[in-house]
């Protein structure tokens, strides 16, 4: 996914984010979805037919705020000959303010995928079941990591190792017998190691292949690994996925995160092992005393943004927060501040300068309006998942904003 893609898809999360937290008095939210394929006619059609049926509502204010939204959707509808290529959702609707107090919202998204269904809906809330399906990472692995002791397996989704099975074996390892004992516990041993391989091999199987994986990967000790894909163990349909085996020294739990890094330049472009290797890029640095190419702090970050000096710019995903404008359209003085709420009201706002409340207010998220300032100066944007620790570490250590310097500043 290219870095214009991946904060377009931040934004799109965002969105919905909002609009799930969004809720109307009685069932006065509109949802409207439009595939790519439907005609603008038809819509209409059925918006004015709904419009008509609306002016049976019992509710004095229902009535008039499902009428509003309609006219909206069908003032809006005229500028469209058609749907855009992957369709588009209406929102609409008085939404909840403090007290009994409502306010008009609109928007239109278009999706990153395209709408396969056509509907409107009326309720107290929006109806985002479809978009939340995109959300979904696309790309995922099948994981086995399997010696003659214990086998462990999972899936990685996306940036997250998901571990449904581990299970210990009962194969001797060892025995003192000697002659013709030695052979028959020899065969016995070899019999529990094959019971052993078929139970993890159904196992796999049963799960797997209820999973859409792009790829499975197996891990583990000496050639254990290669004789269990080798044999019939798996199904045809798991083999036929299996990007490589890898050497691992664990079949635990840990051994999956261990094989997802020794198959790295195998996944190499899954953003997964991306984003662990800038962020061991960024901890190299940042623990070095003098000539460190790491900063972070928003402040920092910021100074070092605008020199045209950051290299890549590290973002945690979890960041939750936005960069807020007042511009006073008396005087001009503006003032701008990072805050964790958006700033939506001017009610009680004064200019700090001149006094006066006639004040502009402008609201953007953090991660949008930093990969902004990125762009204009072809700074590599990064951003971090926190499901694993060092994305974790990201958010707690280093507040979620971080960067790697391109050459070190004085």
């Amino acid at each position: 996914m290219s870095q214009e893609n991946k904060v377009a898809f931040y934004e799109f999360k965002r969105k919905l984010e909002d609009l799930e937290k969004l809720k109307g008095r009685g069932t006065e939210l509109i949802s409207l979805y439009i595939p790519p394929d439907r005609q603008i006619s038809d819509v209409t059609n059925k918006l004015k037919e709904e419009l008509s049926q609306s002016s049976n509502i019992k509710s004095k204010n229902t009535r008039k705020n499902v009428g509003a939204a309609l006219e909206s959707i069908l003032s809006r509808l005229k500028n469209f000959r058609k749907p855009p290529e992957n369709g588009m959702v209406f929102f609409v609707g008085h939404v909840k303010k403090s007290g009994d107090q409502t306010t008009m919202y609109q928007e239109i998204i278009e999706p990153p995928e395209p709408v396969d269904i056509y509907l409107y809906r009326c309720d107290s809330d929006f109806y985002l079941e479809p978009l939340k399906a995109m959300l979904k990472p696309k790309e995922s692995y099948g994981l086995i990591v399997v010696d003659r002791s214990e086998a462990t397996m999972g899936i990685l989704r996306g940036t997250k190792i998901e571990v449904f099975k581990n299970i210990q074996s009962r194969v001797p390892s060892k025995h003192g017998r000697g002659g013709q004992s030695q052979q028959r516990f020899e065969r016995l041993i070899e019999i529990a190691a094959h019971e052993f391989f078929k139970k993890v091999g159904e196992l796999a199987n049963e799960y797997l292949l209820q999973e859409e994986i792009q790829g499975l990967l197996v891990g583990g000790p000496g050639s254990t690994k290669d004789f269990f894909v080798e044999k019939d163990f798996l199904d045809y349909r798991l083999k036929q996925k299996l990007i490589d085996t890898f050497d691992t020294g664990y079949t635990n739990e840990f051994g999956l995160t261990e094989l997802v890094q020794k198959a790295e330049e195998a996944l190499k472009e899954i953003d997964f092992i991306k984003q662990k290797k800038l962020m061991s890029r960024f901890f190299k640095e940042v623990t070095k005393s003098t000539k460190s190419l790491a900063t972070y702090g928003e402040d920092e970050v910021r100074k070092y943004l605008k020199m045209g000096a950051v290299d890549v710019l590290l973002l945690s995903l979890s960041l939750r927060k936005y960069r807020n404008t007042k511009k006073c359209m008396n005087c001009g003085f503006s003032v701008t501040k990072t805050a964790n709420e958006k700033l939506e009201d001017t009610i009680g706002l004064v200019c700090e300068r001149c006094g006066s409340s006639n004040i502009e207010i402008k609201s953007v998220d953090i991660v949008e309006e930093l990969s902004e300032e990125a762009e204009k100066v072809n700074t590599t944007v990064a951003l971090i998942s926190d499901d694993f620790p060092e994305g974790k570490t990201l958010v707690n250590a280093f507040g979620g904003i971080a960067a790697i310097l391109r050459y070190v500043v004085e």
